[in-house]
């Protein structure tokens, strides 16, 4: 922020002081309800950014052996703090909500949820009305979603009972003791938030994974969407009859995004259960592995998008639908930008669901499991081109590092070859395949960030493949077929790479980073993301690195992101990719950053691992 806004702010406040509010805040998950993740705070820039430095820590637990990357120690968190009104609230690792002072780290309340778990990605909130304050909404481990005062920390006694609504009840009475919790910030809409929920994915039976929406001052419910149809509704003839009363999945388990002044919200949806098994579940299954599009007041669906037909690869809807503008021939079209595990990436009409670019359904490989009947077909976009590896060669085995090599040339004899036959390759009873991207997908939960300014959509990619069979399991298993991973561990969700050190056996670039032009459909610009020490040391660089999480942009002409299982945090010029600050972590950051001014005058930028690391110009 500029000394001369400033001082316009403060000569005419009732014009300015809202404005520059709001450029001050992280208020949401992906930022704004639109999910662009994109702050148009200036302070950090190209130019200086170089001097950014370590501001502040908070909960950050010291580098061990036991805390490093890739050792079984603590985990690195998903969330994304929020900054609302001059404070940072955030859950803890320690199985706590927090408010802190955004310029010192300091505590300002805490609230213990005991031996629950603290909400995965973040919490949520709302401003409150005249009767009600401006609050915290959270959902804990054990199925609960709590309503805090923003200012004490205390439960809000009118929501729900004494603060609390039992998410569980309605939904999981016939599975009491099954996993059912939100795992992302639910959406704020006016007076309501609007859940969603995750539970049990690797078989059928479990907890009703609807999607609902409940009243911020009462906690009352004011609607349900099925993310399985019921008798009646739209899709029901796309599942077995009567699968919805046992499936227990889809859920949405990704954050949603807002287009209030159209009244819709849009939401990820998962995949269906048995993960990669469909053969009791013959259909296209809607609406799992789909985008969709709800009227925010009733909860009626006004279009949706699948982005995986019958799902067998673990290949959910997870990332936040991003909302942006774009401009075709001269027009401005409101789009929302989907992203799909398998690296596709499709702009779709807001208000119609249909794809900018054109859609075309192209023949994929089909089954031999006995039972499965896979789609014929699956959606790919004219523009972009897959943003991710679908498929390698024998001639693509890693070669170079010497250790790493024979690893590979190992488990390559041990599995008896390469078996990738490109787009959507299923797992087969037959033989163990590589399927490009594995259950990680390209992209993840992580999602995509937008930078207005120049068009452009800026995410990361992993090129890591699952790795398996699958096998005929005995009489009484809830599914019939189960995969199973050749580097032990039965049915574990093995990856074609080196466990001991997450590197993978195909060839480099494996994990990158790239900028998409939303108003062409064309790549800008992409690049390797991380770096392998091991790698490095042999003279192999920019290899790309394993890692979850995504990428912020800023007016300041960067991206951020750390995302990468070598512990680093990064700055890039968005403009071209260029590789501007990098810093080491105490272990990965697991999720995005998100950034804020700061009442001294300074910007900060915050990257969780086991906990708050901010960071400003020195």
């Amino acid at each position: 922020m500029t000394t001369k806004l400033l001082c316009l702010a403060t000569l005419i406040p009732s014009l300015l002081v809202a404005p520059l509010f709001a450029q001050s805040d992280w208020p949401g998950y992906g930022r704004d309800a639109f999910g662009q993740r994109h702050s148009p705070l200036t302070q950090i820039n190209t130019t200086n950014v170089k001097r950014l430095k370590p501001a502040w820590q908070y909960g950050v637990k010291p580098l061990t052996p036991e805390t490093a990357p890739g050792a079984n120690g603590i985990a690195a968190t998903e969330a994304v703090p929020i900054m609302v009104n001059g404070i940072l609230y955030a859950p803890t690792l320690d199985h706590t909500i927090v408010a802190l002072n955004p310029e010192t780290g300091q505590e300002l309340w805490k609230y213990q949820l005991g031996r629950t778990g603290a909400p995965l990605r973040g919490v949520s909130y709302w401003g409150g009305d005249k009767e009600h304050p401006a609050s915290i909404l959270a959902g804990t481990s054990d199925g609960k979603l709590i309503e805090l005062n923003a200012k004490t920390g205390k439960l809000v006694p009118g929501f729900g009972n004494e603060g609390v609504v039992n998410l569980k009840q309605g939904v999981s009475d016939k599975y009491p003791d099954a996993p059912y919790h939100m795992s992302s910030p639910g959406t704020i809409y006016r007076n309501s938030i609007i859940t969603g929920a995750q539970g049990k994915e690797d078989e059928p039976g479990g907890p009703d994974m609807d999607v609902r929406s409940w009243d911020l001052r009462d906690g009352k419910l004011n609607w349900t969407f099925h993310t399985i149809p019921h008798p009646g509704e739209a899709g029901y003839e796309t599942w077995p009859p009567d699968y919805w009363k046992t499936a227990g999945s889809p859920a949405n388990w990704g954050a949603g995004t807002m287009d209030e002044q159209r009244g819709l919200i849009f939401l990820p949806i998962g995949q269906p259960a048995a993960q990669y098994y469909g053969g009791a579940r013959h259909g296209s299954n809607l609406y799992s592995s789909s985008i969709v599009a709800l009227d925010a007041n009733t909860g009626k669906v006004r279009w949706s998008f699948q982005l995986t037909h019958h799902d067998v690869w673990d290949y959910d809807a997870e990332a936040a639908p991003t909302l942006m503008d774009i401009t075709r021939n001269g027009k401005k079209i409101p789009v929302v930008v989907a992203v799909s595990k398998p690296g596709l990436m499709f702009f779709l009409d807001r208000e119609t669901g249909k794809s900018i670019y054109g859609v075309e359904e192209r023949p994929v490989p089909q089954s031999d499991i006995p039972g499965e009947e896979l789609s014929p077909t699956q959606p790919f976009p004219l523009k972009p081109p897959p943003l991710t590896r679908h498929g390698m060669t024998a001639d693509e085995v890693f070669k170079g590092e010497p250790e790493h090599e024979k690893f590979c040339k190992d488990l390559v004899e041990k599995i008896g070859g390469i078996h990738s036959y490109g787009s959507y390759t299923p797992y087969s009873s037959k033989e163990i395949r590589e399927i490009f991207p594995g259950q990680q997908g390209g992209p993840n939960y992580g999602g995509v960030s937008v930078d207005p300014s120049l068009g452009y959509v800026v995410l990361n990619t992993r090129n890591v493949a699952g790795m398996g069979r699958e096998d005929k399991r005995p009489e009484g298993d809830a599914v019939a077929y189960r995969r199973f991973s050749p580097l032990g561990g039965g049915t574990t969700n093995a990856r074609f790479w080196d466990p001991s050190n997450a590197l993978p056996c195909q060839q480099p670039p494996w994990a990158e980073l790239m900028a998409v032009n939303a108003n062409t459909g064309d790549v800008a610009w992409r690049i390797p993301l991380g770096t392998s020490d091991k790698m490095e040391a042999a003279g192999i660089h920019n290899t790309g690195a394993f890692g979850q999480g995504g990428p912020i942009t800023t007016s300041g002409g960067l991206t951020f992101i750390a995302g990468t299982n070598d512990a680093r945090f990064r700055a890039f010029e968005t403009k071209t990719g260029k590789l501007l600050w990098e810093t080491k972590l105490n272990t990965e950051g697991h999720t995005n950053p998100m950034t804020y001014m700061g009442k001294n005058g300074k910007q900060y930028v915050v990257i969780v691992s086991t906990g708050l690391n901010a960071f400003a110009l020195e």
